[in-house]
């Protein structure tokens, strides 16, 4: 068994994490996390720096989680990222954290959160920061 979870170092990042790890302690399942960008910026503010990444893995090995790190940078959209990742590792949960955005803002830019709820072959938990 495994759970996908895609993480940002955002509060919902954080949120997305905390809940995968349960999940994954809870059904002694692998932990494979996410963490891509498309690499089209010189700076991407959601793409993890390696020494956030190292706490993050002392964190898992801390907890006794068996887990995957992985960091893509292939052009490819956040959303088709966990999407590929959950059928590779043959997923049985994608976990994401979800943020409020504006009508405006999802029409204009998309909804990353959407397109995985609609398009993933597992179940889907989303979870909102501090609930």
């Amino acid at each position: 068994m495994s759970i996908v979870v895609g993480y940002v170092p955002t509060a919902e990042g954080a949120a997305a994490l905390d809940r995968a790890i349960i999940e994954a302690q809870r059904n002694q399942s692998r932990l494979v996390i996410i963490n891509s960008s498309r690499g089209d910026a010189l700076v991407d503010k959601r793409y993890v720096p390696a020494e956030d990444l190292a706490a993050v893995t002392e964190r898992l090995e801390r907890e006794g989680v068996e887990h995957l790190v992985l960091q893509p940078v292939r052009g490819h959209d956040a959303a088709n990222e966990v999407l590929d990742a959950a059928e590779k590792y043959r997923a049985d949960l994608i976990v994401i954290g979800l943020r409020k955005r504006t009508p405006v803002g999802k029409l204009i830019m998309g909804s990353t959160a959407q397109q995985i709820l609609l398009e993933a072959s597992c179940p889907v938990l989303a979870v909102k920061a501090g609930t």
